[in-house]
């Protein structure tokens, strides 16, 4: 099944729909994602939405993009969007210890929160525990739309070895918060008084000899202390990240999986597509970034080779004499360009391969007349007073040494032709991997966006991003 025969990712009505909340960018690492969101949300404000752009990847190329100094926190103002009636984009990036300290800080007194933000276990857990990131990033969705400032909420995913990370870490760290081993830590607490101590000092006096051996005694009482404080907290935890994962299930949120035309990137999305049909999560489709095209496409690389070697070895492939001829022959070579070099000078697609070679001009013949003896004297009198008539040009004039040779419009013509024929087996091979995905499954809708030359390091290359992918099909 080919590209042209599955449904079109239409990206205008999917952001201009006011009942779109939410879009999460999601894929694996190395493929675009940060640069598709931030041209989402740029189109999406330029069109008439109040965006903010949620990013957890640490570079700085989207604030950079944005024209802001850096990004942090807060959602900041993105000036030179050119926005049509109230829409706005406001940018930030995830800071997953900061949000860990919003959330201490909001579900505990002052004491309480003293206690906890100091606690050595609590810096380690919230700097770098696995799954604490891409659990912020949840929280901070949350809390996001909770404030309800935007209409439009665009989520860049962490970048991770797996893109099921989003989904499956936030489980998990509520899990270790709430699960059995933190509730047996807090229970010595729990029962308070001289029974707790007694509690702590017969019934748990192996266990916690065991665990103060293997970690160490200062880091377990780091851990009992930071589970005491922590005590009211465990339960909100889960709560909000089984809250934003229903968000995340609702009508208002759409899934868009974005990959690069490569295999490991697409068996990546099409495992992604799978586990969120699974998970119940609205898919609305996939966004296949730096794609590549040919204004040449019906020159084959096959036929682009021939000719580059026709070229290269004076015509020797498409005579109409054939091979023999051409080495028998004692007449004159043909001319490059003539019709002897058969399709060679006829081809339109060759023409618009090499049309690149007119800026390379030839030397400028010599249009003096040698019989007239007026330009002769002329000539004798400005030369150089050095130069004997008894020397040749090449002599009176030679090439500084090491000088390489003035390359024949043939050969960079040919050199075009290798150039294109490399284009075209990439194209191929692009073609074979994105038939495979469709193949898996036809019943996603696909948005193609063309590569750029560059890199995309301003507001003009999101807004060229956005154009392509409205688009949503690469030039032929």
């Amino acid at each position: 099944m080919t590209l042209d025969s599955v449904p079109l990712l239409d990206i205008d009505p999917l952001i201009d729909d006011p009942a779109t909340r939410i879009i999460v960018c999601c894929g694996s690492g190395g493929v675009g994602k940060t640069t598709t969101a931030a041209a989402l949300g740029v189109r999406a404000a330029e069109r008439g939405r109040r965006a903010v752009v949620l990013t957890i990847d640490p570079a700085r190329r989207l604030a950079q993009s944005m024209g802001i100094d850096s990004l942090d926190n807060i959602p900041r103002r993105v000036a030179g969007i050119k926005a049509t009636g109230d829409g706005e984009l406001h940018a930030m990036m995830l800071d997953m210890k900061r949000t860990f300290d919003e959330i201490v800080e909001a579900h505990a007194d002052s004491e309480r929160a003293g206690a906890i933000l100091n606690n050595p276990f609590y810096q380690s857990l919230s700097a770098g525990f696995a799954g604490t990131q891409e659990y912020m990033a949840m929280e901070k969705l949350g809390q996001l739309r909770a404030r309800d400032e935007w209409d439009l909420i665009v989520v860049d995913t962490p970048p991770s070895r797996s893109a099921l990370d989003f989904l499956d870490a936030p489980k998990r760290l509520g899990s270790f918060l709430d699960g059995k081993f933190i509730r047996l830590l807090m229970a010595p607490a729990k029962v308070g008084g001289r029974a707790g101590m007694k509690f702590l000092n017969v019934g748990m006096s192996m266990m916690t000899g065991t665990l103060g051996k293997l970690l160490g005694g200062q880091f377990l009482r780091d851990v009992q202390t930071f589970v005491t404080a922590m005590d009211t907290m465990f339960g909100g935890f889960r709560t909000r990240a089984d809250a934003t994962y229903r968000l995340l299930q609702a009508p208002g949120t759409a899934f868009l999986v974005v990959a690069a035309p490569e295999r490991d990137a697409l068996r990546e999305a099409a495992y992604f597509v799978e586990r969120l049909a699974a998970d119940g999560m609205p898919l609305a489709g996939l966004v296949l970034n730096r794609v590549h095209g040919s204004g040449a496409a019906r020159l084959t690389a096959e036929r682009a080779l021939a000719a580059a070697e026709n070229l290269d070895d004076s015509g020797i492939v498409d005579q109409e004499a054939g091979n023999e001829a051409v080495r028998d022959s004692t007449g004159p070579s043909p001319e490059p360009g003539s019709t002897e070099h058969g399709e060679l000078s006829e081809t339109p697609e060759i023409s618009a391969v090499t049309a690149e070679t007119s800026a390379v001009t030839p030397p400028e013949a010599d249009t003096s007349d040698p019989s007239d003896p007026s330009e002769t004297s002329d000539a004798s009198e400005t030369s150089d007073p050095s130069v004997t008539p008894d020397m040749s040009a090449a002599e009176a004039a030679p090439e500084p040494a090491g000088a390489m040779p003035e390359p024949t419009v043939d050969a960079l013509t040919a050199g075009l032709l290798r150039l294109h024929a490399e284009r075209m087996q990439v194209l191929a091979r692009e073609q074979r991997t994105r038939d495979r995905f469709t193949a898996l499954h036809p019943e996603v809708a696909v948005a193609e966006v063309a590569a750029l030359p560059g890199d995309v390091h301003d507001l003009a290359g999101l807004r060229a991003i956005g154009d392509r992918l409205a688009t949503g099909r690469s030039p032929a």
